[in-house]
């Protein structure tokens, strides 16, 4: 059995999501009909010339967001009733997340500990101070109030050097890539280098946006600034405090480095606080902004999405002004500013204290769970480390040599787990070493715990031996969704 379908080696998209999105597109348009016999994995996989695992991970995925159906000796289908596609921005996650009993997807929501009450005190409060100009479109760069407490917030905690002219208030990380994509053609930049790995989604949105994404090696040390200076490009997007996703913090060594790039070609460098505020890291202090060494080189950004919550949609940035002027003509074509109560209230936790009193809550429920993870892959992951500081909502844990990673994060989803290789995150599939990518803060002690005991128990069948490769199947599913997928007779 045969299916038109062809896959792109040299692509940035993973093998394993070349297929995905095939499949998705051909069931979409209807080419792929409800029923539909498709090729077993290792059918597909000798047309392909890929490694049988890939089609196991990308079948297994299909069939837990209901795409398709696998019954043991009827081959895998299309399923028969599909739900119409939803719409889905780029940054997030363009499939139907399984019903499972653990989640340790990194980017899995702590809205449990969101501060209601206090925020609830400082919306009132905002408006009963407003006055009628409050109520009126705000100005591009954001309320005056709220970019005075940043400035003044930044500094204290962040190290970062900017007074309230120079800040912008946007809506999240992404507009401010979306903004910078508009402003940096102004300044001659066409392309921007990005860490490799980093968001699995990346890539894509900066192209959207408008830039060439060039993929930077990252080490133990962070970005590789020599593979930078060799790019040729102008403009680089870093997290220097806690690598997306291996966790690394840039070294001492390396951020002189990147400075004096900056200095010595005019270039441009995009920081990314994306987890601001959450380091908890015990005899280390958290390293101060890249845009402390060079502020007329840096556009700083940060974001209260990880800290309080996504759907309040509230960012910022701080930039010199070449870049700020270009940010702001470009907000303006685009947009009439972000909610000028919401950001009000904000000005109002940060002035008031309540934002570092929920920070030091968040850090001492992070800093616990990550106690559990480290414990759990010590005592269920032998061989297996977490990487990096004690910081942020995940984790990287590097699997042991030879761990069929694939097979791993299937058989996990077989044990109802949700868990993310790290290859999803990798520019070119196999460039990394095998690691999962594990968001923590979101579970209960014990459910970290009962998590990693199921990777554990995966794990031990999964390790890639020279007669071949191992893959999962061997385990009875314990709830959610059985990602093996039926072989046609």
């Amino acid at each position: 059995m045969q299916v038109a379908m062809n896959v792109v080696r040299d692509s940035e998209v993973p093998l394993t999501s070349q297929i995905q999105r095939f499949i998705k597109s051909e069931v979409a348009a209807g080419v792929l009909h409800p029923g539909s016999r498709l090729p077993s994995s290792r059918g597909l996989a000798d047309d392909l010339g890929v490694s049988r695992s890939v089609v196991v991970e990308a079948y297994g995925q299909l069939v837990a967001e209901g795409y398709l159906e696998a019954v043991q000796g009827a081959g895998t289908r299309v399923v028969r009733h599909l739900r119409p596609e939803p719409v889905v921005p780029t940054l997030l996650e363009d499939c139907r997340v399984p019903d499972v009993r653990w989640d340790l997807r990194p980017n899995a929501p702590v809205f449990p500990h969101f501060p209601r009450r206090d925020w609830l005190t400082c919306y009132q409060r905002a408006l009963q101070s407003a006055d009628p100009a409050d109520h009126d479109y705000p100005p591009p760069a954001g309320v005056p109030a709220l970019r005075t407490e940043l400035a003044h917030y930044l500094g204290r905690v962040c190290g970062v050097p900017s007074a309230p002219d120079r800040i912008m208030v946007v809506a999240g990380f992404a507009q401010t890539l979306g903004l910078l994509g508009a402003a940096l053609p102004e300044l001659g930049v066409d392309a921007l280098g990005m860490e490799n790995p980093g968001h699995p989604r990346l890539r894509r949105f900066v192209r959207e946006c408008g830039l060439r994404p060039v993929p930077l090696p990252v080490d133990a040390e962070g970005l590789d600034v020599a593979a930078l200076r060799a790019s040729g490009v102008r403009a680089v997007l870093v997290t220097p405090a806690h690598q997306y996703p291996t966790g690394v913090t840039l070294s001492t060594r390396r951020r002189a480095e990147l400075v004096a790039w900056a200095r010595e070609t005019g270039g441009w460098i995009v920081e990314d606080d994306y987890d601001g505020g959450l380091w908890y890291e015990r005899g280390t202090p958290r390293p101060l902004a890249l845009r402390r060494l060079a502020p007329d080189h840096v556009v700083y950004a940060g974001t209260a999405s990880k800290t309080l919550a996504p759907g309040l949609r509230l960012g910022w940035l701080a930039a010199p002004p070449a870049v700020l002027a270009p940010l702001l003509r470009a907000r303006a074509r685009h947009d009439l500013g972000t909610d000028s109560l919401a950001q009000l209230a904000f000005a109002q936790f940060l002035r008031s204290g309540l934002y570092d009193r929920h920070l030091r809550r968040l850090n001492s429920l992070c800093r616990d769970r990550r106690q559990v993870l480290d414990t759990a892959v010590r005592r269920h992951l032998p061989g297996a480390t977490v990487l990096g500081p004690a910081a942020g909502l995940h984790a990287c844990v590097q699997l042991p040599p030879r761990t069929d990673e694939a097979a791993l994060v299937a058989g996990a989803l077989s044990r109802s787990v949700l868990v993310r290789g790290a290859a999803a995150f990798h520019a070119r599939p196999g460039e990394g070493p095998p690691a999962l990518v594990v968001g923590y803060a979101q579970l209960p002690r014990t459910g970290i715990g009962e998590a990693v005991a199921e990777l554990g128990a995966v794990l031990r069948a999964c390790v890639i031996s020279p007669a071949g490769r191992a893959t999962p199947g061997t385990h009875s599913p314990r709830g959610g969704t059985p990602s093996r997928v039926a072989e046609t007779p």
